[in-house]
């Protein structure tokens, strides 16, 4: 034929086609070559110069093996010392791609406290130009779980759906885990790498020897002060104070002060410090 389509075929997949080169004349011709104006086609089997002769057919592969997704053509030209010259072939297919995208590939949840719940998200795309079917998305990790796609769904071509992750921690320390998402997409699976933790600090002190009511505590985030956050609302009987309210990564620094029983605060005392790790 003088042209031939060969329909869909996936990127990284092959498919073949056969012709038929024929000599309808009275004496032999000879081929010199046949070339194909882009490398999503090809020939397979024969080599150049050829003879045929009078009234020979040759059977000819051609293979479509798209490199890209889309509408693709070409042109199979055959060159001959025939009184037609060059014959030429028109060459049609269609590249099918299919991949899943994300917007974030890792979520940090920074520090949650124990018994609280942090949330982060995701955009799942489908990056290719052919539907894919989700098989099933799956969580690791102490605390993660992960919502927003589910076995069976199908995400049509450039649709895009929000990953929901939430930590919600049962223990102090950092903890890390993955969200995994398994479809027929050729770069299944896709995978979101999570990490999180929860911290604090915990401080204590000798008491003081003269008669006090109870202690301040004061924090700052340079060593030396100033001491910008008084942490507890009312003095504090005991000497000793948990402090939650702490960002992964930061360093804090320490001070307390002693209240007698007219208000009046102390100096305040040696800094104590704590860096709260980085997930």
């Amino acid at each position: 034929p003088l042209s031939i389509s060969f329909g869909t075929v996936a990127v990284g997949s092959t498919t073949t086609q056969n012709a038929m080169l024929s000599n309808t004349g009275s004496a032999a011709v000879t081929v010199s070559q046949a070339t194909i104006s882009t490398s999503n086609f090809s020939l397979l089997g024969v080599s150049f110069p050829m003879t045929v002769g009078a009234g020979q057919v040759v059977p000819v592969q051609i293979q479509f093996a798209p490199q890209q997704a889309g509408n693709l053509s070409g042109t199979l030209s055959v060159t001959s010392n025939a009184t037609n010259g060059t014959v030429s072939v028109a060459l049609t297919g269609t590249g099918t791609a299919t991949g899943l995208s994300l917007s974030s590939t890792t979520l940090n949840f920074g520090n949650v406290q124990v018994g609280d719940t942090g949330s982060e998200t995701a955009t799942l795309t489908n990056s290719g130009n052919s539907s894919v079917t989700i098989s099933q998305m799956t969580t690791s990790g102490t605390g993660y779980s992960a919502s927003g796609v589910g076995a069976g769904q199908v995400l049509t071509a450039g649709q895009s759906v929000s990953i929901t992750v939430t930590f919600t921690p049962t223990a102090t320390g950092s903890a890390t885990g993955t969200v995994t998402i398994t479809s027929n997409a050729t770069n299944s699976p896709t995978t979101i790498t999570l990490a999180g933790g929860s911290h604090l600090v915990n401080l204590s002190w000798t008491a003081s020897t003269s008669t006090v009511v109870g202690y301040n505590i004061y924090r700052g985030t340079v060593s030396g002060g100033p001491y910008t956050l008084e942490l507890n609302a009312t003095a504090i009987s005991g000497t000793s104070y948990t402090d939650t309210a702490v960002v992964a990564g930061q360093s804090y620094y320490y001070v307390v002060t002693a209240v007698n029983s007219s208000g009046v605060e102390s100096v305040y005392s040696n800094q104590a410090s704590a860096t709260v790790p980085t997930p």
